[in-house]
C-alpha cells in the first residue's frame, strides 16, 4: 500500500469535481482527482455535450426540411446515424482532449480508478490511499428505472439512446422531463414517430405551467404524442418491440422504449456513511457551505440536494474550493440558477414560477406579464414561436423569468441578473436591447410590466 498526501483529494471528476480541482489549483492548493472513467463525467461524455450535439443536427435536419419556406432548393435525403455519431463523438474528443490539457496545465494529478472513502476520511483506489487536508465528494449521478421496469435490449437509458446505431421508425419516451422531451424533439427532427409518457399533468413538470402548456402546443404541432396524467404500470418486450401498459389498462407499442425518469445520486457502496457522511435517499446532506457533517469532507453536484445541472456543479465546485482556501463566496440559492430544455422550441427559466410566487406572497401582491414571440422581428425571421413571462412583486423585484422557444436559452442570464440583483423592471425598462434581436423580448417584457409597453398593448 502506498499513502499518497495532498491538500485536496476530489473523488470524482465530473463538472463539480473538476472544477473544484482546477479552482483549487489556482488558489495554491495540491490536488489529486480520482475519476473511474474519464475526467470531465456524464456531462462530457454521456449528458449535456453529446445530446446538444444530436439537437444541433436535428435543428439541421429541419433547416433543410424547412428551406423552400424562406427561398432556398435543398434536399433531405436522409438521416446517416453513423456520420451523426462521427460528428457527436468529435465534439466530445476535442471537448475532452481540451479539459484534460487544461487539468494537466494546472498541474492536478488525475487518478484513474474506482474511489472509495475510508472511515478515517482517506481515499482508496485499489492498493493506493490518497489523503488530503480536505475532501471533496463529487460522485455524480446515474439514470434512474421504476421498480420492476428492468433495462436492457429495448428498453435503454438515455446513455443506451447514445449509442443506438439506428435512429428508430416507432419510439415511447416514459418521463416529460428535460432528457425525455430533448431525446423527443431529436428524434421527431430525425423521422420517428415519438410518444411521450409522463405521470404528471403537464411536459416540464417543474416549468411555469405557461412554459409547459406552451411547450405541449409545439410539440403537437411537431406530431409529438403526450399521455399526459396517467401513471406507468407495466413494459413487456419481444425482439421487434416494446410495449408499455399505463394503469387505466391503455398500450402504447414502439420499437424502443427510453427510460428517462430523472437521475440518482451515485453515492452508495462508497464509504460515505462509514465516514460520518450522513445520506437522505442516497443524496448527501449538506449546510449552506456544501460542508458534509465530516469534518473536512465536503459535497458538490448532483449528489446534493436540489437542480441537477452542471453550470451549478461548477459553481458549486468553485465555492467549495474557495472556502477551503479561506474566501467566503456568496451561496447561490437554486432559484437563482438557470435551467434551459434544449428541445425544439427550447424552455429557458430562472427565478420562481407565477404560482410559486403567489404562494409565497399571495395573488394581489404578484403581478405577471407574457409577451408572444409573434410580435418579436428576429423570431419571426428564424421561424420560432414562443413567448416571454416574467413575474414580479407589483412595486417590487423581479422574480422570475421564463421563456419558450429556439434559442431562448442564449437569453436566461438576462433573466439571472434581474432576479439575482433584485431589479425591478422600471431599472430594466431604460435599457437598450439592439434590433432586431430575441432579446428585445424580454425587454418587452420588461416595459410592459413598467407600464410602458412599445410593441404590445
Amino acid at each position: 500500500m502506498t499513502t499518497h498526501t495532498f491538500d485536496i483529494v476530489v473523488l470524482g471528476g465530473g463538472s463539480g469535481g473538476y472544477a473544484a480541482a482546477i479552482r483549487a489549483s489556482e488558489l495554491g492548493k495540491s490536488v489529486a482527482l480520482i475519476e473511474k472513467d474519464k475526467v470531465g463525467g456524464t456531462c462530457l461524455h454521456r449528458g449535456c455535450i453529446p445530446t446538444k450535439a444530436l439537437l444541433h443536427a436535428a435543428e439541421v435536419a429541419e433547416h433543410v426540411r424547412g428551406a423552400a419556406h424562406v427561398g432556398i432548393s435543398a434536399t433531405l435525403d436522409g438521416i446517416d446515424p453513423a456520420g451523426v455519431r462521427a460528428y457527436r463523438e468529435g465534439i466530445v474528443a476535442k471537448k475532452f482532449k481540451g479539459l484534460e490539457g487544461l487539468v494537466k496545465a494546472r498541474g492536478i494529478t488525475t487518478v484513474s480508478g474506482l474511489g472509495r472513502l475510508n472511515p478515517d476520511r482517506s481515499v482508496s483506489v485499489g492498493d493506493d490511499v490518497y489523503v488530503g487536508a480536505d475532501v471533496i465528494l463529487a460522485t455524480g449521478s446515474y439514470s434512474r428505472t421504476l421498480p420492476g421496469l428492468e433495462i436492457g435490449g429495448r428498453v435503454l437509458t438515455s446513455e443506451h439512446a447514445l449509442a443506438l446505431d439506428v435512429i428508430p421508425e416507432r419510439v415511447l419516451i416514459l418521463g416529460g422531463g428535460v432528457i425525455g422531451v430533448e431525446f423527443a424533439s431529436v428524434w421527431r427532427s430525425f423521422g420517428a414517430e415519438v410518444t411521450i409518457i409522463e405521470a404528471l399533468p403537464h411536459l416540464v413538470p417543474n416549468e411555469d405551467v405557461a412554459m409547459s402548456k406552451g411547450l405541449e402546443r409545439a410539440f403537437r404541432r411537431r406530431g409529438i404524442t403526450s399521455s399526459l396524467g396517467i401513471r406507468f404500470s407495466s413494459a413487456t418486450q419481444d425482439d421487434t418491440s416494446v410495449t408499455v401498459t399505463l394503469e387505466d389498462g391503455s398500450t402504447h407499442t414502439a420499437d424502443y422504449l427510453l427510460v428517462a425518469v430523472g437521475r440518482g445520486p451515485a453515492t452508495a457502496d462508497l464509504g460515505f456513511e462509514a465516514a460520518g457522511v450522513t445520506l437522505e435517499r442516497g443524496f448527501v446532506t449538506v449546510d449552506e457551505e456544501l460542508r458534509t457533517g465530516a469534518p473536512g469532507v465536503w459535497a458538490v453536484g448532483d449528489i446534493v440536494p436540489g437542480l441537477q445541472l452542471a453550470h451549478r456543479g461548477f459553481q458549486q465546485g468553485i465555492a467549495v474550493a474557495e472556502r477551503i482556501a479561506g474566501l467566503s463566496p456568496a451561496p447561490v440559492p437554486d432559484a437563482q440558477i438557470p435551467k434551459v430544455t434544449y428541445s425544439s422550441p427550447e424552455v429557458a427559466s430562472v427565478g420562481i414560477s407565477e404560482a410559486a410566487a403567489i404562494d409565497a406572497h399571495g395573488a394581489d401582491a404578484v403581478s405577471a406579464y407574457e409577451y408572444n414571440l409573434a410580435g418579436n422581428g428576429k423570431s419571426e425571421i428564424i421561424g420560432t414561436a414562443g413567448l416571454v413571462k416574467v413575474v414580479r412583486l407589483k412595486d417590487g423585484p423581479v422574480l422570475g423569468v421564463h421563456l419558450l422557444g429556439d434559442r431562448v436559452g442564449e437569453l436566461i442570464t438576462e433573466g439571472q441578473l434581474a432576479v439575482a440583483w433584485e431589479a425591478h423592471p422600471e431599472d430594466i425598462a431604460p435599457l437598450i436591447h439592439a434590433h432586431p434581436t430575441q432579446s428585445e423580448a424580454l425587454g418587452e417584457a420588461f416595459l410592459a410590466l413598467a407600464g410602458k409597453p412599445l410593441h404590445a398593448l
